[in-house]
């Protein structure tokens, strides 16, 4: 298989950057990361990002390319990612994509739609409106496009108005558009799924999050914060960087809008919640071999296991 891409993938807090440090060795390789938060510079604690000594024994790509007050679409990632991969299939090495960002997975395997640019001046009128009158939106929706509406949550904001935005340029529902989907990336794609216990899960989430904060997660996101501010000038749009769990609750501690304790149990439950939605959204998927380490850490094993595995299929 000449044209072979292999995926690690799996909630977060799993154990994938273990595995794929001793995997990329075994293969002699290098990791394409697809963390959709591991893209920003300066945001390192927060978003677990391999340490600067994993990233010297394997090289790392997709880590520190975007400023913390800069947008990074979908569109653009897969533009970078599809020149990564051709320079190392061309070294003859097996790429190796790891993370748990499903929309970045799906998009490179089975293509994304390709709609309208982002209207943020639209996007600002549209939010100015729903505060006036708190389920404008979607009843907006449901009067101009019932498809659209139907297949979206009436509590679902940011789909709502990314439906009526697309509406309103494209003259078209969103459906419409979604059923012209760019296409995959033309690779042979082997996915590897990392699972393990829900309850063990959880409590590396739990330990995970307290070992952040002893770290220094609340200076990083203070120095986050100062350097968007500094920015200020630039920023035309909302900063997604700021939505990242972890980040977005230190930044309301650090706005005094609760304790510091009250931050610390909001991220822990937000990132378990988190989990829960990408195993949801691994599930869909059919083509995926699961691996269940639960009451593991013996991640040189793993990796092996996960090399025999990738012997078979090739």
């Amino acid at each position: 298989m000449k044209n072979l891409v292999l995926i690690l993938l799996g909630p977060t807090a799993v154990g994938k950057t273990e595995i794929s440090i001793h995997l990329a060795k075994l293969l002699k390789t290098e990791i394409i990361s697809s963390d959709s938060m591991q893209i920003y510079k300066f945001m390192d604690i927060g978003t677990a990002k391999p340490s600067f000594e994993q990233r010297k024994e394997v090289s790392h790509h997709m880590i520190d390319i975007v400023e913390p007050w800069e947008y990074f679409s979908t569109g653009e990632y897969i533009d970078r990612v599809r020149v990564i991969i051709q320079k190392l299939l061309g070294l003859g090495k097996i790429p190796l994509i790891v993370g748990g960002t499903g929309l970045y997975l799906r998009a490179m395997t089975e293509g994304i739609f390709e709609g309208s640019d982002a209207d943020w001046k639209l996007r600002k009128e549209l939010i100015g409106k729903e505060k006036k009158r708190p389920g404008y939106l979607y009843e907006l929706l449901r009067e101009i496009d019932p498809e659209a509406s139907a297949k979206i949550n009436p509590k679902d904001l940011r789909r709502t108005i990314r439906a009526l935005e697309v509406f309103f340029k494209e003259k078209k529902s969103i459906i419409e558009i979604q059923k012209k989907l760019t296409k995959p990336l033309p690779y042979d794609f082997l996915k590897i799924g990392i699972t393990r216990d829900r309850k063990e899960l959880y409590q590396r989430i739990e330990k995970r999050v307290d070992l952040m904060i002893k770290e220094g997660l609340i200076e990083e996101v203070r120095k986050i914060l100062n350097l968007i501010k500094k920015n200020n000038d630039k920023i035309d749009k909302p900063i997604p960087s700021l939505q990242a769990i972890g980040y977005k609750e230190v930044a309301g501690y650090l706005a005094d809008l609760y304790s510091l304790d009250e931050a610390i149990r909001l991220i822990k439950k937000r990132t378990k919640m988190y989990a829960k939605r990408q195993y949801t959204w691994f599930r869909r998927e059919s083509d995926i071999i699961w691996i269940d380490i639960t009451n593991r850490s013996d991640y040189e094993k793993i990796a092996e296991e996960v090399l025999e595995i990738i012997k078979l299929k090739i």
